[in-house]
């Protein structure tokens, strides 16, 4: 059963981004201003015509007060969010909400994370209390076993599903060469890409994305108000949300070629979305490229591709800029590393300028004819996540 939806019943009227890097120059507070200030252009409004902000940050701040300090906002409702790698689409989903339901008429989502100045190379956490008996390994050792995984079971030779996870991080890297905003801007040939060392399993240092600071935020209203503040705004189609029970790492029934949790979202958001084809009917896709295999099982999770050809489509370049399907148009994680509240507000600013045909010349998608896009976020591990989809179009109804 999918949840009810609120299609067609909020929209997108501004957006904001940052670029995406080693801001050692930038504080938090700078990163929401810098993104927060590009939004109340794009939509002409100021501040004050806010009536409430969603805050998406997992380590840069505790409370409401992290928003509301740097923007200096008089006194207005700030909710803090986080849900682990899904916590900027949280905060968006959050936001949406509130507009539809009637209690607010105009709010701010805003993403926002600073990892470098943690002094740590990765993500950092502090693990609840527990009884001792959860999963130990790194990110990388856990999503490196669904390579091995996919080959056993789909009869892919190793050496093709390793072409095919180099082939990922090129296309992702060409693409980020040309955004501006990307923490990586430089395409990366796919010879360096095979033969970089070794991190885990079969994943080398290109199929690994990387760590960065950045911040985006999103203005939104109801969809009657939307023309009152741009000619172009983007309608929301479907949210859609899964936890996992995390049942994954002990169930002997666990395969590791699939994350159930994205397979039930992404069901659940095309139903409310009314669609049928997704790789028909959407123009483009953002999806949670943390590590090159994860992005290829997610071509099936989200339907894309049949099962057991993931690798067969990324091949052929069904998902590159100019393919049938172009899938991280913006660069993915892999360019603009993964600040964590951030991420999934920059995979929607990707869509609000592609849909609106406000990219650049030389990385715009050509229409033709689609008018859906697709932002994909999940948090945690294989067989024990988080999963987040959400469909937005330039057009209502």
């Amino acid at each position: 059963m999918s949840s009810h939806g609120i299609k067609d019943q909020v929209a997108i009227v501004g957006m904001g981004c940052t670029r995406f890097g080693e801001r050692w120059e930038s504080s938090t507070s700078d990163l929401v201003v810098d993104a927060t200030t590009d939004a109340f252009k794009s939509a002409n409004i100021d501040k004050a015509a806010i009536d409430a902000y969603w805050l998406g940050t997992m380590n840069s701040g505790f409370s409401g007060m992290t928003l509301s300090a740097a923007l200096k906002i008089d006194y207005k409702p700030v909710t803090r969010v986080e849900n682990f790698c899904a916590t900027g689409s949280e905060a968006f989903r959050n936001a949406c909400y509130a507009v539809a339901s009637g209690a607010y008429d105009i709010v701010m989502a805003v993403g926002v994370e600073k990892l470098k100045d943690s002094g740590y190379s990765g993500l950092t956490r502090a693990n609840p209390p527990s009884d001792g008996t959860g999963t130990t390994l790194t990110a990388p050792a856990r999503f490196s076993m669904l390579a091995p995984a996919y080959c056993e079971k789909y009869g892919v030779p190793q050496d093709e599903f390793k072409a095919a996870m180099t082939h990922v991080a090129w296309k992702n890297h060409y693409n980020g060469a040309r955004n501006e905003r990307a923490q990586f801007q430089a395409e990366v040939p796919e010879a360096t890409i095979a033969a970089s060392a070794r991190v885990a399993g079969d994943l080398g240092i290109f199929d690994c994305s990387g760590v960065s600071d950045g911040a985006a935020a999103a203005i939104i209203v109801r969809a009657e108000d939307a023309h009152k503040y741009t000619d172009n705004p983007l309608y929301v189609k479907a949210l859609a949300f899964a936890a996992g029970p995390g049942s994954g790492p002990i169930d002997p029934e666990y395969d590791y070629t699939t994350f159930e949790e994205v397979v039930r979202s992404a069901r659940d958001a095309y139903a409310q979305a009314g669609i049928t084809s997704p790789g028909d009917e959407l123009m483009m896709a953002e999806v949670h490229d943390c590590f090159t295999p994860t992005e290829l099982v997610l071509m099936e999770d989200l339907g894309f591709s049949p099962r057991g050809q993931a690798c067969t489509d990324t091949m052929a370049d069904r998902f590159t800029l100019r393919g049938d399907l172009p899938v991280n148009p913006d660069g993915g994680l892999k360019s603009f590393g993964h600040p964590i509240g951030a991420s999934g507000l920059r995979m929607l600013f990707e869509c609000w300028l592609q849909l609106r045909g406000e990219a650049p010349d030389h990385r715009q998608i050509p229409l033709k004819g689609k008018r859906y896009g697709l932002t994909h976020n999940l948090g945690g591990g294989p067989g024990e996540c988080v999963s987040f989809v959400s469909v937005v179009g330039a057009e209502k109804g």
